[in-house]
């Protein structure tokens, strides 16, 4: 299913997104366990997706999901490494919002969920647009 993506659209979305994820991390101690350790990575996997989404205006939901996984998928798999250029860059806090510090499979399966909830979220308004 090919989309036509609005981006202004998509723009609000991220800051949406980004703003929950910060407040995740600042707020989480307020927040039951499950949902503090693990909200940041699942909305950073639905920025990404929306970030996608934006990029790839014209492309169907799963060719921007599939971009999605593999970019959340590299970062993560970038986090085993450790040089001192890398690590100099994670050590700031843009940096190690987005490279993250060390590798966790539990990222991964936040990050798959993350997509898949940004992906059926868009399939359900392409649905119901399309449906008037």
């Amino acid at each position: 299913m090919f989309m036509k993506r609005n981006r202004l659209v998509y723009v609000f979305f991220i800051i949406i997104v980004m703003g929950l994820g910060l407040a995740s991390r600042k707020w989480g101690y307020m927040l039951p366990e499950v949902i503090s350790k693990y909200s940041g990575d699942t909305l950073w996997a639905i920025m990404v997706f929306l970030i996608m989404g934006f990029i790839f205006k014209d492309k169907p939901i799963w060719m921007t999901a599939a971009f999605a996984i593999a970019f959340s998928g590299s970062i993560e798999i970038s986090q085993l490494y450790h040089g001192e250029f890398i690590d100099s860059i994670r050590g700031t806090r843009l940096g190690g919002l987005v490279l993250g510090y060390g590798f966790l499979w539990s990222d991964i399966v936040c990050y798959i969920i993350g997509i898949m909830i940004g992906a059926c979220f868009e399939y359900l308004i392409y649905k119901t647009k399309n449906n008037r």
